[in-house]
């Protein structure tokens, strides 16, 4: 039975300043009987609105609930929803409007959240099942197919021992899930970009379960975390490979794996992401002979798997990262590459479909483990032990932070460098503008002569 008080007493709003004075948050605080409550908000306006609330139902000889200290009133406003059930309903609210690579990370992330929603731990199938179940929960195309009897058997515990969406309010169970997210299984700390994730995907749930009337306000405003100094990873200025050094890998693809060659000279010269090369077709190419041509990108086929999808297939074709359907991206060909790419036509052709690179076994998308493989080759043979021990080119992906330091190093104007590379000049500035080996020095050099 829900206990319910007369006694209640509104204090004034509350403000919170930072080390230089500015406001931060604006803090109601409220008694019911002995039991304290405190809600933050970011206006003045939205904090007064609530208190007003607050003050209204109390002169009105209004009861409110002690341990939430709402307003009878207000309490009936939202109703009990356990956290896996809302969870799956967030999933497929967020669905339809998402990619197959973002469902994929919603769900990954929801699974450490939805563990710490656990109310708990007794009985509790292995965690490896447990993952699994989570995944196949959120996700709409596996959740009612056939489950093996250990994940049906998690599936069930899940439900009778999940917590309800109103314990996120409680200081101690939002400090559980918040601390849970920052480890990985094995209890070690999680990636920076992980933590991030995990933590945006739950601030995006917990906004949901506002608007359905599950919560009353936002419990992040009121718990005090640790936040960390940057949202965006920065390229290691260690990976991103020089001229020599980036021809020197290439003629080492080139010795190994010939029909890679080309594939990794896109991703060199012209800045293409993995999926962008990998669906890259000839009607794509607008090349003369020699000299300087254009690439003219119109879709992409990240890896992923096919439960993720909507047409139910491994890898489907989608629009361009950071672009609409239909909206493409011009890139210029260096002569350089032009003559890769003349080369690569001439001694392998194109697919069926006009791809210019494609499993040679499969006959599709050409897979991350093959042209990884040959990545890893071509360092192995083109570095010493010392080099390829290294950060230095380790993921084929290096070679595109490579081609965008090169553009800003040459001059090339941010907005034009961001707009060849197919990303916003804001991560362009913050992300991917790195130095080439050596440039530190030069720049230092610089500002020595400037100084005599």
């Amino acid at each position: 039975m829900t206990e319910t008080t007369y006694e209640v007493r509104v204090w004034n709003i509350r403000y919170r300043k930072n080390a230089h004075d500015k406001v931060t948050s604006y803090g109601v605080r409220w008694r019911t009987r002995n039991q304290r409550h405190y809600v933050s908000y970011g206006t003045y306006a939205q904090a007064e609105s609530f208190r007003s609330d607050l003050v209204s139902a109390s002169r009105k000889g209004e009861a409110f609930v002690v341990e939430t200290g709402m307003p009878v009133s207000l309490s009936r406003t939202t109703t009990e929803r356990s956290w896996f059930e809302f969870a799956r309903e967030y999933v497929d609210m967020k669905w339809r409007d998402t990619s197959p690579g973002q469902r994929k990370s919603t769900a990954d992330s929801l699974a450490p959240i939805s563990a710490a929603m656990l109310s708990t731990n007794r009985a509790a199938p292995d965690r490896r099942i447990l993952n699994k179940a989570f995944r196949r929960a959120f996700n709409p195309s596996t959740r009612d197919g056939e489950h093996s009897p250990e994940v049906r058997k998690a599936l069930k515990w899940i439900a009778d021992h999940s917590r309800s969406v109103s314990d996120l309010a409680k200081p101690e169970v939002l400090r559980e899930v918040l601390a849970e997210l920052d480890v990985k299984q094995d209890g070690s700390r999680a990636a920076s970009d992980t933590v991030r994730l995990r933590r945006t995907t739950l601030s995006n749930a917990i906004r949901y379960a506002i608007e359905r009337k599950l919560l009353t306000s936002n419990p992040l405003h009121e718990v005090k975390i640790r936040r960390s100094s940057t949202t965006l990873k920065q390229v290691d200025r260690r990976a991103v490979a020089n001229p020599i050094q980036a021809r020197t890998l290439l003629r080492a693809v080139h010795e190994r794996t010939p029909r890679m060659t080309a594939f990794f000279a896109l991703m060199y010269f012209a800045a293409l992401r993995p999926e962008e090369a990998t669906n890259l077709r000839k009607r794509n190419l607008s090349l003369p002979q020699e000299g300087w041509g254009e690439l003219h990108l119109e879709r992409a086929t990240p890896e992923i798997a096919q439960e993720w999808t909507d047409s139910r297939t491994a890898s489907e074709e989608r629009s361009l990262k950071h672009r609409d359907d239909d909206i493409g991206r011009i890139v210029p060909c260096s002569p350089e590459l032009t003559a890769f790419l003349h080369n690569h036509l001439n001694a392998y052709g194109t697919a069926p479909d006009g791809r210019l690179f494609w499993g040679k076994r499969s006959g599709g998308r050409l897979s991350s483990t093959v042209y990884g493989r040959a990545w890893a080759n071509a360092r192995t043979d083109a570095f010493t032990e010392e080099v390829a021990a290294t950060p230095l080119a380790k993921r084929p992906y290096d070679l595109r932070h490579a081609a965008v330091s090169t553009w800003l190093n040459a001059g090339v104007e941010a907005t034009r460098v961001a707009e060849w590379a197919g990303h916003s000049v804001h991560v362009l500035l913050r992300v991917y503008a790195k130095c080439l080996d050596g440039g530190e020095q030069e720049a230092r050099a610089r500002v020595d002569r400037a100084l005599r």
